[in-house]
């Protein structure tokens, strides 16, 4: 599918929502609803994407929609998936209709607050497919750090200061994560380039059982950097590896795309405020610590690939 077939699709999620200027996540759910011709039952975690396109009495939502909590959207889907399946056993539904079921939730709601109802979702085999928008952060309630946020970023929780230089841990590998629940699909994705997000959203729809898509959302507010360089800070994350499009098929890898040449990941770092600090001397070697990592991930996954 090319982008003037992808803009042609019907539309499933209205403007009028309130999101930020700006935010990519209008556009990754408009996509994946997009990448299926199916009828489409959504459930979606508390954060900024509920938030923002459900505020009573209007909707963004042009499909069944549930929201329950933060931390259980991966369970409300598997509970409709299963309930609709009864009621075929019953014939109570036509077998032959096709209805797809997907869950959207942020790092807060994925990572954190939603990790244990996603692994129990996926390791239960239900088909559904979970997207994650990762905007690294507690963007809804004012910026708190998740464990998706990255070494040395700012925020509410973790600021720069005299001892400590915003955050101290790694960010969590959450492919790595799901891939251990040996799921048959999981994709990394990101806002700046929506076929590569569509054309994994259709495998993963096509895929029986459940599957998985984390998309890069970079976050204007909590990243502080102006409104229109969204896309282009997602493109650069990809240019330095910081962020590779790859996904898992089957248990095998594939690299999506290999930059033509290397970025140094400070060239993305640069572009976002809560990375600023990082760039006095005496945070030299924080910034080499996230390249070794950067490199370091990226050559496993090109090993997984070869092997």
């Amino acid at each position: 599918m090319n982008l003037k077939q992808l803009a042609n699709k019907p539309q499933r999620f209205a403007p009028g929502h309130r999101s930020c200027s700006g935010c990519g996540f209008p556009q990754i759910v408009r996509t994946v609803l997009a990448s299926t011709d199916n009828p489409v039952v959504v459930a979606n975690a508390t954060g900024c994407l509920e938030v923002t396109s459900t505020i009573y009495p209007f909707t963004s939502w042009k499909v069944p929609y549930i929201h329950s909590a933060f931390e259980n959207a991966a369970a409300t889907i598997t509970g409709v998936e299963s309930a609709y399946k009864a009621l075929q056993k019953k014939g109570k539904l036509p077998k032959d209709k096709k209805i797809k079921f997907v869950a959207f939730g942020g790092d807060g709601g994925t990572y954190d607050i939603g990790l244990q109802s996603l692994s129990g979702a996926l390791e239960r085999g239900h088909d559904f497919l979970y997207v994650l928008y990762d905007n690294e952060a507690y963007m809804n309630t004012n910026i708190q750090r998740s464990s998706s946020t990255p070494l040395g970023a700012t925020t509410t929780t973790t600021p720069d200061g005299t001892i400590h230089h915003g955050k101290e841990e790694w960010k969590k590998d959450i492919m790595k994560i799901v891939e251990a629940h040996h799921i048959p699909y999981l994709a990394q994705a990101s806002v700046h380039n929506l076929i590569d997000l569509s054309m994994k959203a259709e495998k993963a729809f096509n895929t029986e059982g459940p599957s998985f898509i984390v998309v890069l959302q970079p976050c204007t507010l909590g990243w502080k950097f102006p409104t229109d360089m969204t896309i282009d800070i997602a493109k650069l994350a990809v240019e330095t590896k910081f962020w590779p499009l790859y996904e898992i098929e089957n248990g095998k890898y594939k690299i999506n795309y290999k930059p033509a040449k290397d970025v140094p990941v400070t060239e993305y770092l640069k572009t976002q405020g809560r990375f600023k600090h990082l760039f006095r001397p005496e945070n030299k070697g924080i910034l080499e610590q996230i390249q070794k990592t950067v490199n370091e991930r990226w050559n496993d996954i090109v090993k997984k690939c070869e092997g």
